[in-house]
């Protein structure tokens, strides 16, 4: 069946773009045996709640297109705009380029990947008249009435209307991807290009690629730059088509493109000179369909990073068949499988909201992509993962989403990280498509095996996950200096000597620069080696990392105060090798700063601090946020500078260290107003439109940080904690299939969400977990979710409630001995 332009086709059900209504059931599999829990509508269809058109202009560079959770192939459209980091853009303005095969979400950087585009062609007055460049070949989509593009999204699928009516539809599987080409009626001459050479970077070098006359296949590939550091990476294609209706023959028409001059009748690089030109391909002139009647044509386009023999046999494994429709329902029961291991009840809340959750939540399992099969760079029977891009970014709440309900694939995600510092010496940190990236933290795979260790340990090794080679592998990190520290590891003999990254040290391991974010990142990093050695039983190594995660202090200066707001006093600060403090404003690199600085990756910029300001950064001691109450002057000096941090405009959402402020008066005894706090970020900062987000989605960290709020949780990294607030729903479920448990969350007097994040019934007055009064109104401990418990919120309307009785009821900190 043809799907219709506004629609898309699943199981033989119809769903609008939009789908503001999904699919939903009575289901007692909802429940669990205790009384305590209703059933509730199972939303049977999670799919079609998704948008993925978010954060598609204004700098989210989201990628729309068509993958499979955590897919290998992202394939989607290409276009010409200037932050196509994703390939697409939502803004009609811009030309499409092409419909390539692998894309990352969210990224920063050069423009990554983008590799092998297809493009149809309508009419060209000869086959060597056809404009072959990207530059000359690009086309408009068509507009609806609304402004939009005439485009349709959704979980393993995606298409546009071009302005020559030429309709594209792109599915996929783990390697391949699956076009279709439908041409109008009348075509006499269908073409397809097939370019082997641009990326997205237009980097390629050392080109290769075959045509077969007979059977229009295309073999070829290419080396690329990375797209976020000095490497480059290898990449293969091969491409066969097939009409739909009709037998499509051999090709009427065909030969090797260079530059704007097709050169009819050849079939490989060798019969042209094609050192001369860096734009290179196949074009090909199909049959059309009998009777003068619209021609859909199949590309099948299978991806490797060995060989394109390899890219062979993954299509033909992948896809024998060419049934776009069966890829596409295959494609969407894959993501309805994962995203529906988290049910919400939608009865009174906006649908915006329950979109604005799904959305968020498919999201986080665009990446990191799973390459197992396609490393070239060693043999090996374990899962690889890559475009991790980075891990800095989505340490912090994309892995502990998966642990409530993806563990597996987390477990698969781990085992390719630590087969890779088996091989390579040190954690990955920020990589694509095997390219090593440059760090923009510490060693940020350790919380991320941490927090996979502590939550899992007991099923590590049914997971196939070693508890020593992943201890291992944390030792590396914390021990080990690294040869070259802005691609892995760590700074680690000074970090060791001194407890602190220090100003002034230079050596020819790496740049010398964020200093104080190291320093706060290498505490964080410890802090998680200290929690999986205390997970083994190894007292000594958790007490000597734990002491070591307290090292941020070395970087604290009492003394610095915030030019116009001496109230706040005390702020982390570049320091000496010898001891003393240097200086940088604690404005810097915020919206505030003098100098209007960016703090992003530069050898020159020696201020100490990346991605945001000394303010922000001051606040980020996630394992010991106690001991920063202390050193900021005790609670109420604390609350204030929480105040100042959100009223003078100095959070900023878009920086992941920023992302757990808004929780953080939870430390502080005032959990109301964390609640407030991060309901306002959401209502002021994301939403369901084109531009909804504020900035680059990085690799799903924006789409999982979004998802916990609306959840009312926040994670805290290799932990056994969550911090609770209350969830946009009157009830959320989290299926774990590891545990083979389903935790339920209800809100008890529920009235819905106001819509400027500010006042309302949202704030937890008590909470119980099955039936029973639970030690705290500020966190859930993981036993919650081990046992498969029902938790009950009562809530109220008073900010001014307290996280509970006693000490026992703030959330942990080293300082407190809640990590002891």
């Amino acid at each position: 069946m043809r799907l219709p332009v506004r629609a898309i086709i699943h199981l033989g059900v119809i769903y609008s773009v939009k789908a503001q209504s999904a699919v939903v059931s009575a289901d007692p599999s909802a429940s669990t045996d205790s009384s305590l829990q209703p059933s509730i509508p199972k939303i049977t269809d999670p799919a079609s709640l998704v948008n993925a058109f978010i954060g598609t202009t204004n700098g989210g560079h989201v990628f729309p297109g068509a993958t499979l959770p955590h897919g290998m192939i992202k394939a989607g459209m290409d276009t010409d705009s200037p932050g196509n980091h994703a390939g697409y853009d939502g803004d009609p303005t811009f030309n499409v380029t092409g419909f390539s095969q692998l894309h990352d979400d969210g990224t920063g950087g050069a423009v990554p990947l983008s590799n092998f585009k297809l493009f149809p062609f309508l009419e060209c007055s000869t086959f060597e008249k056809c404009p072959t460049t990207m530059a000359n070949r690009k086309i408009l989509r068509k507009v609806l009435s609304n402004g939009l593009p005439d485009d349709v999204a959704s979980p393993g699928y995606f298409s546009t209307n071009l302005s020559n009516s030429i309709r594209v539809e792109l599915t996929a599987t783990r390697r391949t991807a699956l076009h279709r080409y439908t041409f109008p009626a009348g075509t006499a001459n269908p073409r397809l290009l097939v370019d082997i050479t641009n990326d997205g970077q237009k980097s390629s070098t050392n080109p290769e690629m075959t045509l077969d006359p007979t059977t229009a296949r295309v073999m070829g590939g290419a080396s690329f730059a990375g797209s976020f550091g000095p490497g480059r990476y290898n990449a293969f294609t091969c491409v066969d088509f097939k009409a739909e209706g009709y037998t499509l023959g051999t090709p009427t028409e065909y030969g090797v493109w260079l530059s704007n001059f097709p050169v009819r009748g050849s079939t490989n690089l060798l019969q042209t000179y094609y050192g001369f030109v860096s734009e290179m391909g196949a074009l090909i002139t199909f049959n059309p369909a009998p009777g003068g009647k619209a021609t859909s044509i199949l590309a099948r386009v299978g991806v490797s990073l060995i060989s394109s023999a390899q890219a062979c046999a993954n299509a033909e494994e992948e896809i024998p068949t060419f049934d776009f429709d069966a890829v596409h329902a295959s494609n969407r029961a894959a993501w309805n499988d994962v995203l529906g291991r988290v049910q919400v009840d939608a009865r009174g809340v906006d649908k915006n909201t329950t979109e604005l959750f799904y959305s968020s939540l498919y999201r986080s399992h665009i990446s990191p992509a799973d390459y197992t099969g396609e490393n070239p760079k060693w043999n090996s029977t374990e899962p690889y993962f890559d475009s991790l891009y980075c891990n800095w970014d989505t340490y912090r709440t994309l892995y502990p989403l998966m642990s409530l309900h993806d563990p597996v694939t987390f477990s698969r995600i781990v085992r390719g990280m630590i087969d890779i510092q088996k091989h390579e010496g040190w954690l990955p940190e920020c990589r694509g498509a095997t390219v090593q990236h440059f760090i923009q933290g510490g060693t940020n795979g350790d919380p991320i095996l941490g927090e996979f260790f502590v939550k899992f340990h007991q099923q590590a090794q049914a997971l196939n996950v070693s508890p020593t080679d992943l201890y291992n592998a944390l030792l590396a990190d914390a021990e080990l200096q690294s040869p070259n520290w802005n691609l892995q590891g760590r700074q680690a003999n000074i970090w060791k000597q001194l407890g602190y990254i220090p100003q002034d040290m230079f050596d020819a391991g790496g740049a010398n620069t964020k200093q104080v974010s190291r320093t706060l990142e290498h505490a964080f990093d410890d802090f998680a080696v200290s929690q999986v050695a205390k997970t083994l039983g190894n007292s000594a190594d958790a007490a000597k990392y734990l002491g070591r995660a307290g090292n941020f202090f070395n970087v604290w200066n009492p003394n610095i105060t915030v030019p116009g707001s001496p109230n706040i006093v005390g702020m982390m600060q570049p320091r000496f090798a010898n001891g003393t403090f240097n200086f940088t404003d604690p404005r810097h690199c915020s919206i505030h700063d003098p100098a209007k600085a960016t703090c992003f990756l530069n050898a020159a910029n020696r201020d100490g601090f990346y991605e945001g300001s000394p303010i922000t950064y001051s606040q980020y001691v996630p394992q010991d946020t106690a001991k920063l109450i202390e050193l900021q002057g005790g609670v109420e000096s604390f609350i204030t500078r929480l105040n100042f941090i959100f009223d003078q405009g100095y959070f900023d959402s878009t920086d992941e260290p920023s992302q757990q402020i808004p929780f953080m008066y939870h430390y502080a005894n005032r959990p109301g107003l964390s609640t407030q706090r991060s309901r306002q970020v959401i209502a002021q900062f994301f939403n369901t439109s084109r531009n909804g987000l504020p900035g680059n989605d990085d690799s799903g960290a924006m789409g999982s940080y979004v998802a916990w709020y609306l959840l009312g949780m926040y994670p805290l990294p290799a932990t056994n904690q969550i911090l609770l607030s209350s969830p946009y729903f009157p009830q959320i479920s989290f299926f774990n299939p590891v545990l083979n448990t389903t935790t339920t969350i209800i809100s008890k007097g529920f009235s819905g969400n106001p819509t400027n994040g500010t006042g309302g019934k949202v704030f937890v007055k008590s909470v119980t977990v099955d039936g029973k009064p639970w030690k705290s109104n500020c966190f859930l401990d993981w036993a919650v979710f081990i046992s498969g418990s029902v938790v009950e919120l009562t809530l109220t309307n008073d900010i001014g409630n307290t996280c509970g009785t006693g000490n026992a009821a703030l959330p942990p900190s080293i300082s407190t001995g809640g990590y002891n």
